[in-house]
């Protein structure tokens, strides 16, 4: 089966982390979350400290930010939620940047989500189709093609716009990994309502 990685930190938009990481469990995909720390936190060798989203909701991580454990080599996916304070943690950290390079360079994919989607700019990822939350837009436009689509799938990297397309943004990952098939066998006991286009 697939893994993934759902990455996490002090303001991760909590809708984006857990509809994304709800969905690829429900596909059979292995999941992990993954704390990214601030600069100012300190040390790592303490349990896993909550992070507390953007609305105040804490999300207790499986582990921490390692660049070999969290390479391509031991997972499929790489996902960076929006939020604002979190995406710019996770998007300015160099292990992140790092890791997104690796996985797209050795042909895994890699999923970002509103904010979460400066990863790409901060990655110096070349010039693509992407999309991102309206608020980040100024900041991805003059170096990506940017796109409004809900999702942008560009090669092995998938986008997304923020909390109301979370659902079609991990379905859409559900489906790169396990196939249209599985896509639609998670979607059809979730009870969308009738007409919902993903």
């Amino acid at each position: 089966m697939p893994s993934a990685l759902v990455l996490l930190a002090d303001g991760t938009e909590e809708m984006e982390f857990t509809i994304t990481y709800d969905t690829l469990v429900r596909a059979g995909i292995t999941t992990q979350s993954v704390y990214v720390l601030t600069p100012s936190f300190g040390s790592t060798n303490i349990s896993p400290p909550v992070a507390k989203g953007s609305r105040g909701i804490n999300i207790m991580p499986d582990s921490y930010l390692d660049a070999t454990a969290c390479g391509p080599g031991n997972h499929d996916l790489l996902v960076i939620p929006g939020g604002a304070t979190g995406a710019a943690t996770i998007a300015t950290n160099a292990t992140v940047q790092q890791l997104v390079r690796s996985y797209l360079k050795n042909g895994k994919y890699v999923g970002m989500i509103c904010a979460g989607s400066l990863a790409a700019h901060t990655s110096k990822l070349p010039f693509q189709p992407l999309t991102s939350h309206p608020s980040v837009k100024a900041e991805l436009e003059p170096n990506f093609d940017y796109s409004e689509d809900s999702v942008v799938v560009s090669g092995n990297l998938v986008t997304s716009r923020g909390p109301g397309t979370a659902f079609p943004f991990a379905l859409t990952l559900v489906e790169l990994l396990c196939g249209k098939e599985k896509r639609e066998e998670v979607r059809a006991p979730m009870v969308f309502p009738p007409g919902t286009p993903w």
